[in-house]
């Protein structure tokens, strides 16, 4: 143990090898990368401004919908920001603190998009099958309440692996991917790690159990809707943007899920890390475009603000 620890002493610095590969391009994935992030903050800060400047959006579904973005802007500023100034770096280096810390955010956002979702899969449920019950169920307070699962559950969940982790003395600083997560620093662990994986696998069957429970309520609401043809456009118009949403996040973490905590999976490099990313790039941009348009309230009311500031400009 002294000599573990002794040896973890020396870890000030993580080195991140998963842009080997990409050596001879580096300039194509920083614009690629530049030109991704900022559609993401543009297309999320439209949605999230859009929504608390119109008073009409207020309602429950919209909230959720705002913080789903939010957490989309917090998960992709701990990964693309250090992606964008590895790709003009010879050696990919990150600090000790800053490889927990991005670990952390990218984490707790994972866990935050699948509370998110839960609680819209929610709200949703009862407002197609419960819709004489609607205001009276989903109140003010409620939705608060919702808010403050979706939020600090994850936070929380996150912050006890984070200091879990970080007591674990570590004997390598070698990440063979582009950005730093728990799994990956722990293969490095000097002694045999048993309250992690336990504690991983919590997460996991919680998270499993709201995936189930999304997918209860939509079992529910499809039933419901088939009865006519009112439910049936109402199901079209916001729930099936919410599917998309979900079928896509959990494909795309799937992957890196497992592919964290079994590094015998025999591919590529480049396409571990092309898998492995997608959940910091497909959700964070295409959860609003869905949304955005397939919404009528929220097209009509991000148009509207089009045409208000085209007709301020043609004034001046």
């Amino acid at each position: 143990l002294t000599k573990a620890m002794e040896n973890s002493t020396q870890v000030k610095l993580f080195y991140l090898f998963g842009l080997k590969e990409t050596f001879n391009n580096k300039s194509v994935y920083f614009i690629l990368s530049l030109i991704t992030y900022l559609l993401i903050i543009t297309v999320n800060l439209t949605l999230i401004i859009t929504i608390i400047q119109e008073k009409g959006l207020h309602e429950p579904m919209y909230i959720f919908l705002c913080s789903l973005c939010i957490n989309g802007l917090y998960g992709t500023a701990g990964f693309y920001p250090k992606l964008l100034l590895d790709l003009q770096s010879d050696v990919q280096v990150i600090s000790y603190g800053g490889c927990f810390t991005q670990a952390y955010v990218i984490y707790t956002s994972v866990l935050c998009e699948i509370s998110t979702l839960t609680v819209m899969s929610y709200d949703r449920y009862v407002a197609i099958c419960r819709p004489l019950l609607y205001h009276t169920i989903v109140t003010s307070l409620t939705v608060r309440k919702l808010l403050l699962f979706s939020w600090c559950c994850p936070l929380f969940a996150g912050l006890i692996s984070l200091i879990s982790a970080v007591r674990i003395p570590l004997c390598g600083s070698r990440i063979d991917k582009i950005f730093c997560d728990i799994p990956s620093m722990l293969k490095h662990a000097c002694l045999p790690i048993t309250i992690n994986p336990i504690l991983n696998k919590c997460i996991i069957v919680v998270n499993v159990l709201q995936i189930l429970f999304i997918v209860f309520s939509y079992c529910k609401i499809i039933r419901n809707c088939v009865k006519s043809a009112k439910g049936r456009i109402k199901f079209t118009q916001t729930c099936v943007p919410h599917l998309i949403t979900m079928l896509i996040f959990v494909t795309v973490t799937l992957f890196d899920t497992l592919q964290g905590w079994n590094s015998n999976v025999n591919i590529t490099l480049n396409m571990r890390n092309a898998m492995a990313v997608q959940f910091l790039v497909i959700p964070p941009v295409f959860n609003p475009l869905i949304y955005g348009l397939n919404l009528h309230q929220i097209r009509s009311a991000v148009f509207r603000k089009c045409n208000a500031h085209k007709t301020i400009d043609v004034r001046h």
